[in-house]
């Protein structure tokens, strides 16, 4: 079996794996978390490979996220991308907890490695959307990833942020209508 071959055999026996647990069958879920962790655990290892450490907790802060957004997972949609979103963004958290992003090993955007290719359709739209996402200030963008991208809750990221939970609902509200006008082409 090519590469790709068994790349899709994995997304699909997590998927089916995930898509029987969301349907009530624990066995199934449970054996979908182990074997995500797997390939979480190698994801992390390739990328913080200077620290071996943190590797451990982001395969644990991924599995939770995971866990806590399962009921979001459209199971029309590849399994591959929504994990690999949630991996990343635990990863860019810690590198900028760390304050050094010089810390990776390999480019964040090296799908293959995880689970199959990605679309190019569903690269360019989070492409454009992480663009629009950087012409916000801080006070808007950071409240729209923690909650609406990484799925945290508004008490989450007011202590990850260190801004006021209203801060942080008042900055999704605003940062959501400002990349209204920016999509609308209204800077």
């Amino acid at each position: 079996m090519t590469d790709k071959g068994q790349l899709d055999a994995s997304e699909a026996h997590l998927k089916d794996l995930l898509v029987r647990g969301l349907a009530g069958e624990a066995p199934a879920y449970q054996a979908f978390l182990r074997d995500m962790s797997a390939h979480l655990r190698a994801y992390f290892r390739k990328r913080l490979a200077r620290l071996p450490d943190e590797v451990e907790d982001l395969v644990q802060e991924s599995l939770l996220a995971i866990h806590n957004k399962r009921h979001t997972y459209d199971a029309a949609q590849p399994l591959t991308a929504w994990v690999h979103a949630i991996a990343k963004y635990k990863l860019i958290d810690l590198l900028r907890r760390r304050a050094g992003h010089d810390l990776l090993s390999d480019p964040l955007d090296d799908e293959m490695d995880f689970l199959a290719a990605s679309d190019s359709e569903a690269s360019e739209a989070k492409r454009d959307v992480g663009k629009l996402l950087q012409q916000l200030p801080d006070r808007q963008r950071l409240p729209i990833v923690h909650t609406k991208l990484e799925g945290l809750s508004v008490a989450e990221a007011a202590q990850i942020t260190g801004m006021s939970e209203s801060a942080i609902k008042v900055g999704v509200h605003r940062g959501m209508k400002a990349l209204a006008a920016l999509i609308r082409g209204k800077p």
